[in-house]
């Protein structure tokens, strides 16, 4: 425990309290805290500091502290492009919806893209679907201006060009309003 004498440093065990020695008076004596409050302890509650400690029960106590608080947890930020992202996109070229196209006429791959436009913008019509895209490529246009003639078609739906920097000019995006 160590004799106290005036101006010592000293902690108070098992509480997280350290101060200089103000007065001995006895078995009692009194501590001025870091917080400059004058408080009384028995010497059998003290441990003198000598050297230099490199943590103190204090400053522990003021770590776990620290340590205790409840963490906020970062949630995941959508950000505004994910947001407006479409949920559904329709490839339109004909070697992803026909095993081959040999022998086909420029007019049957026409109508498969068309029919295959169609049923699926039913389909996102009933699944409540609201947005879509369909890459059709830039070609001739020929494709892209049938797409744009269906579309015209439905009365709850806009269409517009997709996003340039995921789909560049081959691309349409149609947004389909729902009725409730």
């Amino acid at each position: 425990m160590g004799k106290f004498s005036i101006g010592d440093r000293a902690e108070v065990l098992d509480e997280a309290i350290a101060g200089i020695v103000q007065k001995v008076d006895g078995n009692r004596i009194t501590l001025i805290t870091e917080d400059g409050f004058p408080m009384q302890y028995s010497v059998s509650d003290l441990v003198k500091i000598e050297g230099d400690i490199s943590v103190s029960n204090y400053e522990a106590d003021q770590v776990k502290k620290q340590k205790e608080l409840p963490k906020r947890r970062k949630t995941p930020t959508v950000k505004p492009k994910e947001r407006s992202a479409p949920k559904m996109e329709v490839d339109l070229h004909i070697h992803q919806l026909v095993k081959s196209s040999r022998g086909m006429s420029n007019y049957d791959i026409l109508n498969i893209q068309l029919d295959t436009a169609k049923r699926q913008l039913d389909f996102a019509m009933r699944k409540r679907i609201q947005r879509v895209v369909f890459i059709h490529g830039v070609g001739e246009g020929v494709l892209k201006e049938e797409l744009h003639y269906l579309f015209n078609r439905y009365d709850n739906v806009k269409f517009y060009d997709a996003d340039y920097q995921k789909y560049g000019l081959g691309a349409t995006e149609v947004y389909i309003f729902q009725n409730s």
